[in-house]
């Protein structure tokens, strides 16, 4: 079996370091001392330079103005914007965009992927539910009105809700469907809520009261939603890994430096014990991701459904990245907890990854009723 990446794979993650080499994951307040949001708006500069170095149509079919690359790619890239907490909606913009593409009407697609895809136009995905805990599709009902969809109903916990152009809804129909409605953020019917994260972004909630959906801008194929909240959950598992990566560097090069009767602390046992068990984390949680990004992006048949793979990728991503930053935090002592260190950052990132689309525990929830339905052996 071979797990080498590709030439175009590594290119895109290549492409990404030198992107993500000059951004300090501290150039925004502390969410520690900040009551509101950490910032009105997330970084644009970085999202030019994402656009100039096309990062963000990754996986748009060359018609658009895209590479054609996979979900793979999408993660590698992913992966290197969370060693540096990069403030863009990458993870939500190119899924939707995705689904767009494999979705979506003609009218549709040539209407907004190449704009997308440069940057002109932002997306991002309500894919939380109204409260945090149910399903997403069953948050809002969509009706057909003549041309138009109706679409009432509460999505929480929306993220970029507040400077994204289109918000991506997953919507049930009176015949027990989920379609995927494209929402401009500024609309009749459509009102925001302020909400904010652990990491300090600002969030939104959604409300739809009787908001109008033009029939082009609804997506109602089978299958649509939960193809994209898979690569949704599978992105948040590469941030997670990369967030996690950079943690464990930061323990290391502190107990390498830091002494204790004259030794590093790195050199202790009881240290040495469990950034190894750290270790161990990050690398079930890396091959958990491709296992699950693979099978999104070449479509391979399994034991189980690709939900399957995605379901254990998230379990290992959200106890993983858990761990490591809890640990990073003992190891750290006091200086973990300083504001003027970056550490504290990325355990509220991590918190927030952790809770994303789903804890372990629903996903272990979602693994067990996957196998009761396609039973092993």
């Amino acid at each position: 079996m071979d797990f080498t990446f590709t030439e175009e794979q590594q290119a895109a993650a290549e492409a990404a370091r030198g992107v993500f080499a000059d951004v300090a994951p501290d150039a925004v307040p502390s969410p520690a001392l900040t009551t509101g949001a950490v910032a009105d708006d997330f970084d644009r500069a970085l999202w030019a330079r994402l656009a100039d170095a096309d990062l963000l149509s990754l996986l748009l079919d060359p018609e658009y103005g895209g590479a054609g690359l996979d979900a793979i790619a999408l993660c590698l890239v992913l992966r290197e914007s969370a060693k540096v907490l990069a403030r863009v909606p990458l993870l939500e913009s190119s899924a939707a965009m995705s689904a767009v593409q494999a979705y979506g009407g003609e009218e549709l697609r040539s209407g907004l992927l190449a704009r997308a895809g440069r940057g002109e136009v932002v997306l991002t995905v309500a894919a939380n539910g109204r409260t945090g805990h149910d399903p997403a599709e069953l948050a809002v009902t969509a009706r057909q009105e003549g041309a138009d969809w109706v679409l009432d109903g509460v999505q929480t916990a929306v993220p970029w809700a507040y400077n994204a152009d289109f918000v991506v809804v997953p919507a049930r129909t009176a015949a027990d469907r989920t379609v995927l409605a494209l929402v401009p953020r500024v609309g009749e019917g459509v009102v925001l809520g302020e909400q904010f994260s652990t990491s300090g972004e600002r969030l939104g909630e959604l409300r739809l009261e009787s908001a109008r959906i033009a029939d082009r801008d609804v997506i109602d194929t089978e299958g649509a939603w939960e193809w994209l909240r898979d690569l949704l959950t599978t992105g948040t598992c590469a941030l997670a890994l990369g967030l996690g990566e950079r943690v464990l560097r930061m323990s290391s090069e502190y107990t390498s430096k830091r002494e204790q009767f004259g030794f590093p602390v790195a050199t202790f046992q009881a240290v040495a014990v469990q950034a190894a068990d750290r270790y161990i984390d990050l690398r079930a949680m890396e091959v958990t991701l491709w296992q699950a990004a693979w099978r999104i992006g070449s479509g391979a048949q399994g034991a189980l459904p690709a939900a399957g793979d995605v379901a254990v990728a998230k379990i290992w991503a959200s106890e993983g990245v858990r761990r490591v930053v809890q640990t990073a935090q003992h190891l750290h002592g006091g200086f973990g907890a300083d504001v003027d260190y970056p550490l504290h950052r990325y355990h509220a990132w991590a918190k927030y990854l952790e809770l994303s689309l789903g804890p372990a525990a629903a996903h272990e929830e979602a693994l067990g009723d996957l196998l009761a339905a396609h039973p092993l052996g």
